[in-house]
């Protein structure tokens, strides 16, 4: 959900549960970090099943480092 859009949300639910629309300075404080905590789940899950899918399709070498070559003397 955009962001400016889940502003719009929060106003609309304060109203609906009774309390004032002033509590979303409250809100924002604390949603922004929740927000980068929510994406960063998700990034992590992704990665996660990308990696199920991979093995399961034959893929071996999918989180092993390549070897560094070693520069030439």
């Amino acid at each position: 959900m955009d962001p400016s859009a889940r502003l719009v949300a929060i106003v609309i639910i304060l109203n609906a549960v009774g309390l004032p629309p002033e509590g979303i300075g409250l809100i924002l404080a604390v949603d922004r970090m929740l927000d980068m905590c929510r994406t960063a789940v998700n990034v992590f899950s992704d990665s996660c099943g990308a990696v199920i899918i991979g093995r399961s399709e034959g893929e071996n070498d999918i989180l092993r480092e390549p070897v560094a070559e070693l520069p030439a003397r």
